[in-house]
């Protein structure tokens, strides 16, 4: 979608947005962050910090659910009455597991930058967002490529670098054979 096309509310939010997705690259963190608008007010911010805490779950979305949730807590409000009314703005499509927990929650808007060709769940890998699947609660509509250039070249930046948590990889050991010749360790058979 062209820049022009989007209005200036989802311009200004986005660019926020990329904000908390630049902290989380700082933090050598997957760069991925959003916000949570209620009523053109940002009551939950959100980055990734799986890397951090070595949770898994730990992406920026759920970050900003529960924030929200506190937020609504802290006011006497109803989670279901706010989350109707609010909009996630995210600078990477959300995955699987995010647009599964956002329709839970009843999000019905997401305007996010570039797609997640890996786990996507807006469309990209599956379609979690509008399949028609009642136990998981309403459907909600997706704006795409807001900001897409900036948001991929934070995931360029992030990929260039290294991972310190990734895990170490798992190399066999060489073996050699009676006529000590190198062998592949996958490559052995029990036939004599």
């Amino acid at each position: 979608m062209a820049e022009s096309e989007i209005s200036e509310q989802h311009l200004r939010w986005m660019n926020e947005a990329m904000d908390y997705a630049v902290a989380a690259l700082d933090r050598g963190e997957v760069p991925v962050g959003c916000l949570l608008v209620y009523r053109d007010e940002v009551i939950a911010t959100g980055n990734n910090r799986v890397n951090e805490t070595k949770n898994a779950t730990r992406h920026a979305e759920l970050i900003a659910i529960e924030g929200a949730i506190r937020w609504c807590e802290d006011r006497g409000t109803r989670t279901e009455e706010v989350f109707r009314d609010t909009t996630l703005y995210v600078t990477v499509e959300p995955c699987i597991m995010c647009a599964g927990a956002l329709r839970a929650v009843g999000i019905p808007s997401v305007v996010y930058g570039c797609a997640n060709e890996r786990f996507g769940g807006c469309g990209s890998v599956l379609s979690v967002h509008s399949d028609d699947i009642p136990s998981m609660g309403k459907t909600f509509k997706c704006v795409p490529g807001v900001f897409k250039d900036r948001a991929v070249q934070l995931l360029k930046e992030f990929y260039r670098g290294q991972n310190p948590n990734a895990p170490v990889p798992k190399i066999k050991p060489q073996q050699k054979n009676k006529d000590d010749k190198i062998i592949d360790s996958d490559s052995r058979t029990d036939a004599k």
